[in-house]
């Protein structure tokens, strides 16, 4: 647990480190150019981010900062793109290492994680530009659908 708890720590204190020097704010705004395909892009940035942390927590301390900025930016609910960021997340575990790591010991093929990550690569794209398109839809389609971080009690 030791290795795990200090690479979970490292990845949060990315996160303060991206947000207190502005880093995210930047990239926040950059990423405003790319205008109408955000929710696309936004979901991809949360596949990408557990792809490489392994950590959807991580992902989202990584990039929710820039998800709200972006979506602030270009008129869109930060609510949907935090949740895209999660979701599109939840596409990236299956190539993240420590996923890779345990199927192979699991399925007893130790050795071959490189040929596992071959094989689900394309579908982990796939299934995170189809919830990129469904973010698009609550987006732009039915924006009035997407819940309000108002209070319900």
């Amino acid at each position: 647990m030791r290795f795990s708890l200090v690479a979970i720590m490292a990845m949060i204190c990315l996160a303060y480190v991206t947000r207190y020097c502005g880093m995210d704010a930047v990239m926040g705004l950059a990423m405003t150019h790319t205008g109408f395909f955000y929710p696309i892009f936004g979901t991809m940035i949360g596949w990408l981010g557990v792809a490489l942390s392994g950590t959807d927590a991580g992902s989202n301390a990584l990039f929710g900062n820039l998800q709200v900025i972006t979506a602030n930016k270009l008129g869109l609910s930060p609510v949907l793109m935090a949740a895209a960021n999660s979701t599109g997340g939840v596409m990236g575990k299956m190539i993240g290492a420590q996923s890779l790591i345990v199927a192979c010991v699991a399925a007893g093929i130790e050795g071959q994680e490189g040929d596992l990550f071959r094989a689900v690569f394309k579908h982990g794209i796939i299934l995170a530009l189809i919830i990129g398109l469904i973010v698009m839809m609550y987006a732009y389609v039915f924006p009035g659908l997407i819940a309000t971080n108002h209070s319900f009690w």
